[in-house]
């Protein structure tokens, strides 16, 4: 059993996965919504208790049938970088790590929790080099991450980034994409070449500014503007196209960081162009967003589907595949042991 835990700021989504020979199969799964703060957030005992609560029964409501899960912690209170070394041995490469991190992330290295991935040996680049995924997470913030899942009565085994997750799920082999989470607080997007996460960067803007803007935009309560945007979106021929005309700016505004970001990559890690774009997360359905992005953004744009590396059984298939893109993240945790 493999399962996956995604604690969002609006919801929390589970995913249990078996595996049968190579392939994995979809043993549970379950989305709830929840109004509280996220661990990353919290101030106080009894919000991690108040969200302790909620995973707990979705747990038993998903019918999931281990303890032992893995989490995912927020992009945006993370820092991922790749990093340069001289074509050096695994060894020598672990024990640059713990002199290089510390100018490379901007917490002291006592207070972070330090991984890193080797992504390619560029044998016959000029010099030839190697490079090297580092990912930094606050020790504070793990903590309270695993502590939330802990006073739900589950085990953590595995603790990761969301886009690591992300890519695992979603980016193909053999093949350079560019990855777009549309969450509610922040747009987290990646870089994945050959299923490898190269580049990240996540902006704090996304579903819930473009609610915003239509509340302030129509004079409506946020409630109402939640479920406009989810109805009409970026549709020109919805309300005369009123809803679209609100959120337009914002979009713009988050698409124009994902150019620059992309631009970044190129110019600057000198990486590869994507071919195309996945597009993921709760705002990822609203109407419209895939043919404008398309046209904004040059690239071909698909709709994420996690389960394109999972076996779904037919009934099953039919209530989660229309919310497939919500469980992206949930997925890759689970996916995590293959």
């Amino acid at each position: 059993m493999a399962i996956g835990i995604d604690i969002g700021s609006k919801t929390v989504k589970i995913i249990e996965l078996t595996k049968n020979g190579q392939s994995w199969e979809l043993r549970g799964s379950g989305i709830i919504g929840y109004k509280g703060a996220t661990p990353d957030k919290a101030v106080e005992e009894r919000e991690l208790i108040s969200l302790a609560d909620v995973i707990r029964k979705l747990h038993k409501e998903a019918n999931i049938s281990s303890k032992d899960v893995n989490i995912s912690l927020p992009e945006q209170s993370v820092f991922t970088r790749t990093i340069k070394f001289p074509l050096l041995t695994d060894q020598e490469i672990d024990a640059a790590i713990k002199w290089e991190a510390e100018q490379y992330i901007p917490i002291p290295v006592s207070e972070a929790i330090i991984q890193h991935q080797i992504l390619e040996r560029r044998e016959n680049s000029t010099p030839p080099e190697v490079v090297v995924l580092l990912v930094a997470a606050p020790r504070n913030l793990v903590e309270n991450y695993v502590k939330v899942v802990s006073l739900a009565g589950l085990n953590v085994v595995g603790v990761e980034t969301e886009l690591v997750a992300l890519t695992r799920a979603l980016a193909p082999a053999g093949k350079t994409v560019l990855l777009v989470d549309f969450g509610a607080g922040s747009t987290d997007i990646a870089i994945a070449k050959n299923r490898n996460l190269m580049f990240s960067r996540s902006i704090p803007t996304a579903g819930e500014a473009f609610t915003r803007a239509v509340a302030q935009t129509l004079g409506v309560e946020y409630q109402q503007a939640e479920q406009y945007k989810k109805a009409y979106g970026l549709s020109t021929t919805q309300l005369e196209g009123r809803i679209k005309g609100a959120i337009d700016p914002v979009f713009k505004m988050v698409t124009d960081e994902i150019k620059k970001a992309v631009q970044y990559y190129l110019s600057e890690e000198k990486g590869e162009a994507p071919t195309s774009v996945i597009l993921s997360g709760g705002t990822s359905g609203m109407p419209d967003a895939l043919s404008l992005l398309t046209k904004m953004l040059g690239y071909e744009v698909l709709i994420a589907n996690p389960f394109s590396y999972v076996a779904v059984s037919p009934e099953v298939a039919k209530s989660i595949l229309p919310f497939a893109p919500l469980y992206s993240i949930a997925v890759g945790l689970a996916l995590e042991g293959e």
